[in-house]
């Protein structure tokens, strides 16, 4: 496999989670010069506002709006072709939703790219990586096992034309057998050896991540809630690397 410094760093989306744009500011400064990607979720894109993604774009960063679109198809391609105008490289929506809202989701974003925007990766989110089997079954109510749930929902959003899905790392293998090696794989459930599971369900160290064949990894706390952050990060690059 034997990555570069940057590709290792290129699959690395840090979870820029906090409550507002001064607060998220000391982690980007202190990470600053590592070419990764940045992913801005709900709480900090509510409070932060547009302004703050193309500030982020301004800098050179590879932007994931991580805000899980859901909502009827005509809405949810307004949201896609605003979300597209920002600049962001990637961005997602609930897989949930159905063929004709990830089609207007698509939609949305290509009628913004006929407007000079660049096309992003448009992702659908299969299950959280909070849920777990009896969660799925009796409060969600779908039946069969998480996996199952998520490769349908993955060859769904590759039906419709989407780039890729968000799901468990332990799920990418199954789903790059369902919908091929170039679909993109991004996974939340990153936890390095020795870090905190906190509320995730269905988890894995980097190295492990990367040699399932994920393409980019989901990183918030053990990164941002480290002593050192960069010090942080840069040991998971390393990480990477030394995989074979």
């Amino acid at each position: 496999m034997s990555l570069t410094r940057e590709q290792a760093a290129g699959r690395i989306m840090v979870a820029l989670d906090y409550p507002d744009a001064v607060a998220a500011e000391r982690l980007i400064e202190g990470l600053k010069g590592i070419p990764c990607y940045m992913k801005v979720g709900m709480q900090l894109f509510y409070a932060a506002g547009p302004g703050f993604v193309a500030s982020l774009k301004e800098r050179g960063y590879y932007v994931f709006l991580d805000v899980k679109m859901h909502d009827i198809p005509n809405t949810v391609k307004g949201g896609a072709s605003s979300v597209t105008r920002l600049g962001v490289d990637m961005f997602n929506v609930h897989a949930a939703g159905g063929a004709a809202m990830l089609e207007a989701a698509l939609e949305g974003a290509q009628a913004a790219v006929s407007g000079g925007a660049a096309m992003p990766a448009v992702i659908a989110v299969t299950q959280l990586t909070s849920t777990n089997q009896s969660m799925l079954n009796e409060q969600i109510g779908i039946p069969g096992t998480v996996e199952d749930a998520v490769i349908r929902y993955a060859k769904l959003a590759k039906s419709s034309g989407l780039a890729g899905v968000v799901a468990s790392p332990s799920e990418v293998a199954a789903i790059k057998a369902a919908c091929g090696t170039s679909f993109q794989t991004v996974t939340p459930g990153i936890r390095p050896v020795g870090s905190a599971v906190h509320d995730q369900s269905r988890i894995m160290t980097p190295g492990d991540a990367l040699r399932q064949g994920t393409d980019f990894m989901v990183i918030g706390r053990p990164i941002t809630a480290a002593p050192d952050p960069r010090v942080a990060l840069e040991s998971i690059i390393e990480e990477l690397i030394s995989v074979e």
